[in-house]
């Protein structure tokens, strides 16, 4: 799940996945597991200001998609076969191709306190949409711990003078919207049998990352001369922010109900307000404080409703 980070200019996410295949192991370590995601996306923020170049998010995007997808391609040495084909272009669309320019496109426009909170509603489009795509009907325990959530990660990260751009509040409801349908969609359709987890992760990242590719060379032109410190930022976005963290992702969504995962998306803007505190020198107040427990409490509580 992707959450922006508080005073963001660049954006971090994630989007949904594959998977269901019989769950494996207890809910708690594959909630564990599955957290990794949402994790590490909230260090992108710093990673973005602190090591990458400024004012080129579709580049970031790209640059984080493709070659993360085709490594994962070249180590599995696996294609899509079927059905597979259009699958994986509709899911590595909606999880990267729409979803990383929208998410930066409301970055852009609108304050990373409002960004995030827009973005934490996607528990509850997950609990609205699953009626439709899974027929599970939401029970108010899951629209509650929704609710707290949303709660939770505006104390966590508005400010007094966060400001409202219709643009950019359009295309960050409409990011979540589409990362809340690939949950639910790679949750309904599973991924193919015997084909290992990382080479459907590779698929998606691929079909983005090439959507992506005319976009970053058409609006913002040749990309600058990279510094080490932009490879390295680079290569730890592509390979743990998206590669790694996406596989993570999509591993919990295979095993536990969609509606849970969601709710572990709520771990990006706490990470990303965790490491603001310890990179960046920011403080947290007392009003964040309780954001904080608000959106571990609503965490807590999505885990228990999906169970239940």
């Amino acid at each position: 799940m992707s959450v922006v980070a508080p005073n963001l200019r660049a954006a971090s996410g994630p989007g949904a996945a594959p998977g269901t295949a019989p769950a494996r192991g207890s809910a708690a370590m594959n909630a564990a597991l599955a957290v990794i995601g949402p994790l590490t996306w909230g260090t992108t923020y710093v990673t973005t200001t602190q090591l990458l170049p400024p004012d080129r998010p579709l580049l970031l995007a790209t640059m984080r998609a493709l070659p993360a997808g085709l490594v994962l391609i070249a180590a599995t040495r696996r294609l899509p076969s079927g059905s597979w084909w259009w699958k994986s272009a509709v899911l590595g669309l909606l999880n990267f191709g729409a979803f990383f320019p929208l998410l930066f496109l409301g970055a852009y426009r609108l304050p990373g306190g409002v960004a995030s909170t827009v973005s934490a509603v996607m528990p509850l489009l997950v609990a609205g949409l699953g009626a439709f795509v899974l027929k599970v009907r939401p029970t108010r325990r899951t629209l509650g711990a929704g609710v707290v959530g949303v709660a939770g990660v505006g104390l966590l990260v508005l400010r007094g003078s966060a400001a409202v751009d219709p643009v950019g509040l359009g295309a960050m409801l409409l990011a979540t919207s589409l990362m809340a349908l690939a949950v639910l969609l790679g949750k309904r359709w599973g991924r193919p049998e015997g084909v290992p987890l990382l080479a459907v992760t590779g698929w998606q990242l691929t079909v983005g990352g090439l959507v992506l590719v005319p976009l970053a060379f058409g609006i913002e032109g040749m990309p600058p001369a990279l510094s080490g410190a932009n490879i390295a930022g680079f290569a730890y976005l592509g390979l743990i922010g998206t590669a790694l963290a996406y596989a993570m992702w999509f591993r919990g969504i295979e095993r536990l109900p969609a509606s849970s995962v969601a709710f572990l998306g709520l771990a990006n803007p706490v990470m990303a307000t965790l490491a603001g505190l310890l990179v960046l020198g920011q403080t947290l107040t007392l009003w964040q404080l309780g954001g904080l427990v608000l959106v571990l409490v609503s965490v807590l509580l999505g885990q228990r409703a999906a169970r239940s």
